[in-house]
C-alpha cells in the first residue's frame, strides 16, 4: 500500500491568523479576505467542489445586496458615513469582477445559505477594513455582522441575492438561444427547396421539405425564448429583501425595506420589487421551481432536435443519410474512417444533466419547513447549472455542428421518388383502396409506386407529374376524387 504524503510542513508554512466566533479560535490563512465562519464552512462542506466563485454573477448579486443595505442603513442613520464608504469600495471592487476567488464555500452547504451570506460579509468586511488601513481581522473597526449584515439576514439577503444573480445571468442564456434559432432558421432558408420524406413513428409519412424541418426547430425554440423573455422578470423581480429572518422584518427600521429595495434596483439595473408578504416570500421557492421548469423545457426540445440531426445524418451507407453534420473529430480507436455526431451527443447529455437539476431542485422545494427553506443552496447550485449548462451547449451546437450543415439533395429526393408513403400523395386523385392496394403490392414487389399507378392506368403522366411537383406535395392541396 502506497503511503499517504505528509503535507502537514506546506500546511503549518502557510502565514495565519486568529479568528474566534462561537465555537471557539480558529487559524485563518492571512492572505484570505474570508474569515473563521468561511473557513468552518470550507472545513465542513467538500461535496460538489465547485465554489461559490464558480458563478460570478451570484458574487457579484451578493455585493450589490450588500452595499443597497449599507446604502439605506445610512440613509436611515446607523450605519456612518466611513463605514459606508468602506463598504461600497469593497462591493464595487467585488462587482467589478476583483476577489471572487476568495468566495470558497461549497455550492451545497448546510445551514440554508449561511455559509454563502457569512462569506460575502467576511470579505466584504476585510476588503472595507483594508479600504481604511486596518489589518483583516481587525473587526472593531467594521464587523462582518454588525455593520456587512446590518439589518439583514441570510434568509432574505441570500434569496434576494440569487434572484438578482439569476437575472444578471440569464442575458446570456437568452442570446445562444436566440443565435441557435437564428442559425436554425438561416438553413431552413437554405434548404427551402430541398425534397424529402417526412417520417412518423420512424416510417415513411408523406414529403416535405429540409428547410420546412429546420424552420420547425427553429419556430420551437423561438417559442420558448418568447417565454423566457416575458416570466423571467416576472419571476424574480420581487424579493423579500427586509424580511430578515423569518419575514416579519425584526432588526430592520420599518422604511428599510422600502430603501433598501430602491437602492438595490439603482445599483443593479433591475426592476425589483419588495414583496407584498415577506412571510410568504421567505418560505415560497415557487418562482425557482417555475423557472426551472423553463430550463427543463428548453432542454427537452434541445434534446429531440440532437436526436433529430443524428438520425438524419446517420449512416453514410446504411443510415438516413439525409444531412451532413461537419466532422469534428475522429469516431473510433478500431473502426478507420468512422466519425460520430459528437456535438449532438454532448447536447443531449447535457439536457440530461438539466433534467436531473430539475429533479433536485423540485424536491428541494418540497422539502422545506414552516418559515424557511434550508434546501436553497441546492436550489441556487442547479439553477445556475443549468444556465451555465445551456448557454454552453447551445453555443457549441450552433458553432460546432449547426452553421455548417450540409444537405445531400440528390439522395433526398430519391428517397421520396423511391417511397411507399408517395401514395399518400395519390390517394384523394386514385382513392383510398387502390392506394392501399397499390402500397401493399410495391412494398411486396420491390417496384416503384409510380410505375404501378402508370402500369394500371390510374393516372396519366401530366396528372403525376403535376401531382408530384414539389409545391404540390408539401402544402395543402385537396382535389376532387375522379375514379
Amino acid at each position: 500500500m502506497m503511503a499517504t504524503p505528509d503535507l502537514g510542513t506546506d500546511a503549518d508554512a502557510i502565514p495565519t491568523r486568529e479568528e474566534k466566533d462561537l465555537l471557539g479560535v480558529l487559524p485563518v490563512p492571512q492572505s484570505a479576505y474570508y474569515g473563521i465562519q468561511t473557513q468552518r464552512a470550507v472545513e465542513n462542506f467538500h461535496l460538489s467542489g465547485v465554489p461559490l466563485a464558480h458563478y460570478p454573477k451570484l458574487v457579484i448579486a451578493l455585493a450589490m445586496v450588500k452595499q443597497a443595505a449599507a446604502e439605506a442603513n445610512h440613509e436611515l442613520g446607523y450605519l456612518d458615513a466611513t463605514r459606508l464608504e468602506a463598504i461600497r469600495h469593497a462591493c464595487q471592487t467585488l462587482i467589478a469582477g476583483e476577489h471572487h476567488d476568495q468566495f470558497v464555500v461549497d455550492m451545497i452547504q448546510g445551514g440554508a445559505g449561511t455559509s454563502t451570506n457569512m462569506n460575502a460579509n467576511e470579505v466584504i468586511a476585510n476588503l472595507a477594513l483594508e479600504h481604511l488601513g486596518h489589518a483583516k481581522g481587525d473587526y472593531a473597526h467594521l464587523h462582518p455582522n454588525n455593520h456587512v449584515n446590518m439589518a439583514q439576514s441570510t434568509n432574505d439577503a441570500y434569496p434576494t441575492a440569487i434572484r438578482l444573480g439569476l437575472l444578471l445571468g440569464h442575458d446570456a442564456l437568452l442570446g445562444s438561444l436566440a443565435q441557435l434559432r437564428d442559425a436554425l432558421a438561416d438553413k431552413g432558408a437554405a434548404f427551402a427547396d430541398v425534397l424529402k420524406m417526412g417520417r412518423t413513428q420512424l416510417q415513411d409519412a408523406v414529403p416535405m421539405t429540409l428547410g420546412q424541418e429546420f424552420n420547425a426547430f427553429a419556430t420551437t425554440l423561438g417559442e420558448d425564448l418568447g417565454h423566457l423573455e416575458a416570466q423571467i422578470p416576472r419571476l424574480l423581480c420581487e424579493v423579500n429583501l427586509g424580511g430578515t429572518a423569518i419575514g416579519t422584518g425584526i432588526n430592520s427600521d420599518p422604511r428599510y425595506q422600502r430603501l433598501a429595495v430602491a437602492r438595490l434596483g439603482a445599483i443593479s439595473g433591475q426592476p425589483l420589487v419588495p414583496a407584498q408578504d415577506l412571510i410568504e416570500a421567505t418560505s415560497d421557492m415557487g418562482a425557482f421551481v417555475l423557472f426551472s421548469g423553463m430550463l427543463k423545457r428548453l432542454a427537452v426540445k434541445l434534446s429531440k432536435i440532437c436526436n433529430d440531426l443524428r438520425l438524419l445524418s446517420s449512416g453514410p451507407r446504411a443510415g438516413f443519410n439525409e444531412i451532413n453534420l461537419p466532422p469534428r473529430q475522429p469516431g473510433s480507436s478500431i473502426m478507420p474512417g468512422k466519425v460520430n455526431p459528437v456535438i449532438p451527443e454532448a447536447v443531449n447529455q447535457v439536457a440530461f444533466e438539466v433534467i436531473g437539476n430539475d429533479l433536485a431542485l423540485t424536491m428541494a422545494a418540497e422539502g422545506g419547513q414552516l418559515q424557511l427553506n434550508v434546501m436553497e443552496p441546492l436550489i441556487a447550485y442547479k439553477l445556475f447549472d443549468s444556465i451555465r449548462l445551456l448557454t454552453r451547449a447551445m453555443h457549441m451546437l450552433r458553432e460546432h455542428c449547426i452553421e455548417g450543415i450540409t444537405a445531400n439533395e440528390a439522395h433526398c429526393r430519391e428517397m421520396v421518388e423511391r417511397s411507399i408513403g408517395l401514395v399518400t400523395a395519390l390517394n384523394p386523385h386514385i382513392g383510398y383502396d387502390n392506394a392501399t392496394r397499390i402500397a401493399r403490392e410495391a412494398l411486396v414487389s420491390g417496384r416503384g409506386v409510380l410505375e404501378l399507378v402508370l402500369e394500371e392506368n390510374l393516372l396519366d403522366q401530366a396528372s403525376l407529374a403535376d401531382i408530384l411537383r414539389p409545391e404540390n406535395m408539401i402544402a395543402p392541396r385537396l382535389a376532387p376524387l375522379v375514379v
